[in-house]
């Protein structure tokens, strides 16, 4: 089989002049395309680097492929930037691993994604969003419950989202989301922050999806409002032990479980998912944000990470990833 596979190398886009210095954060480093690629190839597979952007609609109209496996982010700051290719692929009837475009579309804006799973009753902070300065001068913040937390509303790969992002009072959140919403040029919303554990938990397959691991994400040293910030995942190393399997009980870990597979369901993700929660210490899980197309980094990855507690290898995690699309789609081979 030959697969294509369509990525956004950080080394190949150029960011906004005058823009934050996340803003390369979510795109891939060649060390993640040359570990995907080993893994095909040494399962008997041919592979054509697509790439990502202008390069990929070229090469995407050129290469003759069977099935692309997808990682890319897409370009731009637009809601919508990772539905780019899966609808590229979809109009040229191109087979493809991961979720479709309305999934990629829906969950990368979190307002939206948190309003649909509330109304089907999935646990979530409660939230406001702010999209301008004006609005954010006429809000009464003295009445929103505090800790609060702050994030762009549009961005994945913890990109805006740092130890100042925990605010305490009402003169404090007027100042960081100001920040937020010219940093990042998008609305901005502001969560109750939830106390308690946070949890990020794999998920695998399609018809009847399974749970990967769930993983309990610790830090070295005390905190007073830990959260899993940029400044912790470019240091996670030092910053952070990971616990897979979670060792907050079994019937924590079964809500946790549920409640995972749940929102994969309703939000109509394919192959492979990372859902995060907090937990609260009465065991309710509180869901944040879904990533329908997880970082797949051999080293750093949190779903190679989790799968490497649970017993996989890279290969293993890859691999089984291809199948369940390949299942999909009825491939035999």
């Amino acid at each position: 089989m030959r697969i294509g596979l369509t990525y956004d190398l950080k080394a190949e886009v150029k960011p906004d002049h005058g823009g934050s210095d996340d803003a390369l954060e979510e795109y891939d480093s060649l060390e993640t395309i040359e570990a995907l690629e080993s893994v095909f190839k040494s399962n008997g597979h041919d592979v054509a680097r697509l790439g990502g952007g202008r390069t990929f609609l070229e090469n995407v109209l050129h290469e003759r492929v069977d099935l692309v496996f997808n990682i890319a982010e897409g370009r731009g700051t637009y809601r919508s930037r990772e539905a780019q290719v899966p609808s590229v692929l979809e109009m040229l009837n191109i087979p493809y691993c991961g979720s479709d475009p309305q999934c990629l579309a829906v969950s990368l804006d979190k307002p939206l994604t948190k309003g649909i799973l509330a109304s089907y009753g999935i646990a979530t902070p409660a939230w406001k969003v702010v999209s301008t300065a004006q609005e954010l001068k006429g809000i009464h913040w003295r009445d929103f419950p505090y800790p609060a937390f702050v994030k762009p509303a549009y961005e994945g790969s913890s990109k805006g989202i740092r130890f100042a992002s925990v605010i305490e009072n009402a003169e404090q959140m007027v100042s960081v989301v100001g920040n937020v919403l010219a940093d990042y040029k998008q609305p901005v919303i502001v969560e109750e922050f939830i106390i308690g554990e946070e949890v990020t938990v794999g998920v695998l397959g399609n018809a009847q999806p399974s749970v990967l691991g769930i993983m309990r994400v610790l830090p070295r040293k005390k905190m007073d409002h830990f959260i899993y910030s940029l400044e912790v995942k470019r240091d996670w190393e030092n910053m952070v032990e990971y616990e897979c399997p979670s060792q907050l009980g079994e019937k924590t870990n079964d809500g946790i479980s549920a409640a995972a597979l749940k929102v994969f369901s309703i939000l109509g993700c394919r192959d492979f998912s990372r859902v995060d929660f907090r937990v609260k210490q009465d065991g309710t899980p509180y869901f944040l944000e879904i990533n329908p197309l997880p970082g797949l980094n051999p080293k750093s990855g949190d779903l190679v990470i989790m799968s490497g507690k649970m017993g996989w290898t890279y290969q293993s995690l890859v691999t089984a990833i291809l199948a369940a699309a390949l299942k999909r789609y009825g491939f035999t081979s």
